[in-house]
């Protein structure tokens, strides 16, 4: 099967501001308001041929990496978010048979999901939330050699549309380690009145999607339904979601460029006070924070997609941050274009058809997708030990490395068999910061404005990994671990962003804003910076960012590098 690009997909699906296209922005704002499933523009994407990437090339597909993945992803989500998690929640039902299948049933699944069979996945529940290993849908062994599933699943998007689920049931009533299996659903092949649907929640965001549930009584399913080896569910989960928390930020990148692409024209063709709003000191520097967040948040999930293939045993690491990262850093920036904006971004149905009010709700649901932030840097706490040790041992997988940070090298296909529930090296790209500090003291040419954004960054990863060091491993963690926690992002997103200026990030569509270290400068700024806490001296952040608005950020040097590998 032939690979769909980004490119393509986007000319395929026409002008977003014409109200006469089938997924135009006037035409999702309409079914918001009716609550209404994207069936239609769905149909579209079938069409196009989406469906087939979300299938690995070895069933057929033509899945190869998840940057190529992601860059699909980011392009329906910057039209709509709704019709984004709607569609693209088939690869995430998909993925477990992926990781953990016989090559029987993915080949089957596949040619089901290429043929438009929407698939869910069915993790979460009424009673027990994110609490995984708390599982109550029971799979109790029948005499036929099948099992019986007893029990409901809630809060799964497309459970009612979905013609297969892939669900986390309970196996062994004892519990432990080994209680929970996964199986493939095929509601097809149930008898009538052996399940049936929940009924749609209405939710502020996406309210067009299919979040509802499913709940079994007694269904007998098939023994080849077992995914997986029987016990082995919850670790097959954690390492799915590896794929999956990574592939999710593309949908935080498409709500920001959403958001930019409108804040960005209002302003230009704003008149305020004598002037153009985009003219104004404040608007200047807000314009370039949003751009510059957007430009750290590519580089972090660039180099957290192209990991899961050169890096698949650190990816427990890199999908943590990025989960937690992204989607947060992007709300901040969605605050940022709403702020000018001003009473328009609160409108439903003025200036381009309410649709930043539909995306900022939309995009709140992002950081609860497969994990929230809380769930995610817990995951990273647990591995604070052997990342403090293997950062003190200065660890690093340096084909792997070269391979993460360079967008024009190859890449292995992503192999979930060799993903790893926990991290035994550590983060080779933090664990090389040091070293990547000092190649760009020595680089000819250096700016020293960047080396001392890259030296800042450096002395605050130092002492980070100090405290780490010192931190006593608790059953539950403190408040301070997950300010740690968030700390690490932080040094993990600068350490994408030094180490993709260093590898130079192919030929930049935008040769502007490399000059003097443009993109790398605004992109660490925005990493060290929380919102409204700039680094250093104020008045050279507002001049940083003023210079990135002056050039324009988008499209950002790294996703124009990942582009020309496509």
């Amino acid at each position: 099967m032939s690979a769909l690009t980004a490119a393509r997909l986007e000319r395929a699906l026409g002008d977003p501001s014409d109200p006469k296209t089938l997924f135009s922005y006037a035409r999702c704002a309409e079914l918001d308001r009716a609550e209404a499933f994207p069936e239609a523009i769905c149909a579209e994407l079938d069409r196009l041929g989406l469906p087939g990437q979300y299938v690995p090339e070895a069933y057929g597909g033509a899945l190869t990496g998840l940057q190529e993945l992601a860059d699909l992803v980011r392009v329906v989500a910057g039209r709509d978010l709704t019709v984004a998690i709607g569609h693209a929640k088939s690869y995430l039902g998909a993925a477990c048979v992926w990781t953990a299948g016989t090559p029987e049933q993915a080949r089957a699944l596949a040619d089901r999901l290429v043929a438009g069979a929407p698939v869910s996945w069915g993790l979460t529940e009424r009673a027990h939330g994110s609490d995984l290993l708390a599982t109550g849908l029971a799979a109790a062994p029948d005499g036929s050699g099948g099992y019986r599933l007893t029990g409901e699943k809630w809060l799964i998007n497309n459970a009612t549309r979905g013609e297969l689920i892939c669900v986390l049931a309970r196996t062994d009533p004892a519990g432990g380690p080994r209680a929970l299996s996964l199986f493939l659903v095929d509601k097809d092949r149930l008898r009538p009145g052996a399940y049936r649907c929940l009924p749609k929640q209405r939710t502020h965001g996406i309210r067009g999607a299919d979040i509802s549930g499913i709940a079994f009584d007694g269904a007998l399913i098939p023994a080849d339904a077992l995914v997986g080896e029987a016990g082995h569910g919850a670790e097959n989960v954690l390492r799915t979601l590896q794929l999956t928390r990574t592939v999710c930020t593309a949908l935080s990148l498409g709500a920001a460029d959403h958001a930019l692409r409108q804040a960005a024209a209002f302003t230009s063709g704003r008149e305020l006070y004598g002037g153009r709003l985009a003219r104004f000191p404040h608007v200047r520097r807000t314009l370039g924070r949003a751009h510059a967040t957007l430009l750290a948040c590519e580089a972090v999930s660039l180099v957290a997609n192209r990991s899961a293939g050169a890096l698949p045993g650190e990816q427990s690491v890199a999908a943590s941050v990025v989960k937690s990262f992204v989607p947060e850093r992007v709300d901040a920036l969605i605050a940022d274009c709403g702020e000018l904006l001003g009473g328009r971004a609160f409108l439903t149905d003025i200036h381009e058809h309410g649709t930043f009010q539909k995306l900022a709700r939309d995009h709140r649901v992002v950081g609860i997708f497969d994990g929230n932030q809380a769930v995610n840097r817990n995951a990273l706490i647990n591995q604070f030990p052997v990342l403090a040790r293997r950062y003190r041992e200065g660890r690093v997988d340096p084909a792997g490395l070269a391979a993460a940070v360079g967008p024009g090298s190859p890449l292995p296909p992503v192999a979930p068999g060799r993903l790893e529930l926990v991290s035994r090296g550590g983060s080779s790209l933090v664990q090389n910061l040091p070293s990547a500090v000092a190649a760009l003291r020595t680089a000819e040419g250096t700016d020293p404005r960047l080396l001392a954004l890259a030296e800042r960054l450096l002395a605050r990863c130092e002492a980070l990994h100090g405290e780490l060091a010192t931190l006593r491993p608790a059953r539950i963690a403190s408040a301070r671990a997950f300010d740690l926690a968030e700390e690490y992002e932080e040094c993990f997103a600068g350490a994408a962003v030094l180490h993709l200026w260093l590898a130079g990030g192919g030929s930049p569509a935008r040769p502007e804003l490399w000059q003097d270290g443009l993109w790398a400068r605004a992109a660490l700024a925005a990493v060290l910076g929380r919102r409204g806490q700039e680094p250093g001296d104020g008045a050279e952040s507002d001049a940083l960012y003023d210079a990135v608005e002056a050039v324009g950020a988008a499209p950002a040097p790294v996703a124009a590098a990942g582009e020309e590998t496509r």
